[in-house]
């Protein structure tokens, strides 16, 4: 999977796809329209067929006489025996409800409806995507959709995470390994990393007087840059685990004054957290006025700290009671704005913000709009709400009012692009398997399982009816099958 935060890889992707124009799709030639229809009508031809054949061969069949045997046998059983029939089919149909549950809660989609799709669909006549021919228009429409999922699933480093697997094996990189995962304190980590720096420096500056000898060299270069910009933000890091914040602020600033062009390596994210820390929420406006922009990638610590501090500005005084009596301020609807545009480009993290939903420790890696990430954000900045008083309580009011602007929010989005609808497979890899992950939108119950659930209800109330009255339910049983055969003998 993409890295976005790696040494040796600095990312160019957004967190969200380009968006398509219209009217630039191919249109199908008149064979791909004519197996379409085809296939569409497939399962509807057999069913036609099956009917056909049956009628043409209802007398060598004799299905009138054996209709008529079938209604004497049936007529002939005791009550006992459909209590006990029907209380058997409660009982299959009740262990396939429960294991139909298990499975679209596990897997996210109803296990019959996979073995359909996958097994008999292509027997009644449906099209695999994998018989399309190479450069043909569906292939190409293939070929985009794939490329569209893979970039709105990129996976990205975890920029408030600290430990990580160094990718190159030299001096500097060495002793990042040793730091990252022999150290067992934040100050055996930091030890450590300053002896890389001591390295990386040497080996940085030596890379830059070669730089211009060959191609190789420029991209060893380019490789060292990635090398001591990572130790540096490593021992940023350090220092704010250890208290020692206003050092961690230097560094920072350092490094994207130094190294601008790395900005996807996500700095900044680090460089919020630390200024809310401090709580100088002019620096952060600051910070966040420069990399907030339309042209650069979004993530959860942007969209939820602005959101934060126009928070800030009327959250003391704010109550709901009032609001609905007075109407909002002009300052109560861009904070209420700014919540729902960060709820629309992650919807998870309201949830572990008021403590909806337990958190866990972040993962190394998450994934842009995807529940993984708002566990990332909410662990590291949950605090930082709590010390704005009235904060929560404005979130609380108010962030389930995106989602009527969004009705529709796999299709299209209101202020982002449409929400992927990758997100929920990436996140079960991502997170540890205890985790119940957050699906956005909520998914539907799938037919199945209303089915086998409305299968096996009634066919217990069945049984208990003719348990309890066996002469009304047997009157009922006749009535039934005498409805069925005459309805065989009219055809």
């Amino acid at each position: 999977m993409a890295d976005g935060d790696g040494l040796g890889e600095v990312a160019t992707a957004t967190a969200s796809p380009p968006a398509p124009v219209p009217g630039l799709s191919p249109s199908l030639g008149w064979r791909e329209r004519l197996r379409a229809g085809l296939a569409g009508t497939g399962a509807s031809l057999w069913f036609v067929a099956g009917l056909g054949l049956l009628y043409a061969l209802r007398v060598p069949l004799r299905l009138c006489e054996n209709l008529a045997a079938v209604t004497v046998f049936l007529n002939s059983l005791t009550p006992k025996f459909y209590v006990a029939l029907t209380g058997t089919s409660s009982l299959i149909s009740g262990l396939i409800f429960i294991f139909e549950w298990w499975y679209f809660h596990k897997h996210g989609t109803s296990f019959i409806e996979q073995v359909s799709v996958s097994h008999l669909r292509p027997l009644m006549g449906g099209t695999e995507s994998s018989i399309s021919e190479p450069g043909s228009p569906s292939s190409n429409r293939e070929s985009e959709t794939s490329r569209q999922n893979l970039s709105e699933c990129k996976v990205w480093r975890n920029p408030l995470n600290l430990f990580r697997g160094a990718e190159y094996r030299s001096c500097a990189t060495a002793y990042v390994l040793l730091a990252e995962e022999e150290a067992t304190t934040i100050v055996d980590a930091e030890r450590l990393f300053k002896q890389a720096l001591k390295a990386g420096e040497t080996i940085y500056r030596r890379s830059q007087q070669c730089q211009h000898q060959s191609p190789q060299h420029e991209a060893q270069l380019r490789r060292d840059t990635n090398v001591l910009v990572y130790i540096k933000r490593r021992l940023a890091m350090c220092a704010r685990k250890l208290g020692r914040i206003r050092e961690a602020v230097k560094i920072m600033r350092d490094l994207m004054k130094e190294f601008p062009p790395l900005t996807m390596l996500n700095i900044h994210e680090n460089l919020l957290e630390s200024l809310l820390e401090l709580q100088a929420y002019a620096d952060v406006q600051a910070v966040l006025a420069k990399y907030d922009d339309i042209s650069l990638p979004k993530s959860a610590a942007i969209c939820y700290t602005a959101a934060l501090l126009k928070t800030r500005t009327v959250s003391d005084k704010f109550s709901p009671e009032t609001a609905s009596r007075r109407g909002l301020s002009t300052a109560e609807i861009n904070a209420v704005e700014a919540i729902h545009r960060a709820v629309e480009f992650n919807p998870h993290v309201p949830k572990y913000l008021l403590e909806m939903k337990s958190l866990i420790l972040p993962p190394e890696h998450i994934l842009k709009r995807g529940d993984s990430e708002a566990i990332a954000y909410a662990f590291f900045h949950l605090q930082h709400w709590k010390r704005i008083e009235g904060a929560l309580n404005l979130l609380q009011c108010t962030w389930e009012g995106t989602f009527r602007m969004i009705p529709y929010p796999l299709e299209k989005g209101h202020l982002f692009y449409p929400y992927p609808s990758c997100t929920e497979t990436a996140d079960r890899e991502l997170l540890p398997t205890f985790h119940h992950v957050s699906v956005y939108p909520k998914k539907e119950l799938p037919f199945f399982i209303h089915f086998t659930a409305g299968l096996c209800s009634s066919t217990a109330m069945i049984a208990l009816l003719t348990h309890q009255f066996p002469e009304i339910m047997s009157v009922f049983a006749k009535a039934v099958s005498m409805i069925s055969r005459t309805c065989v003998e009219y055809l």
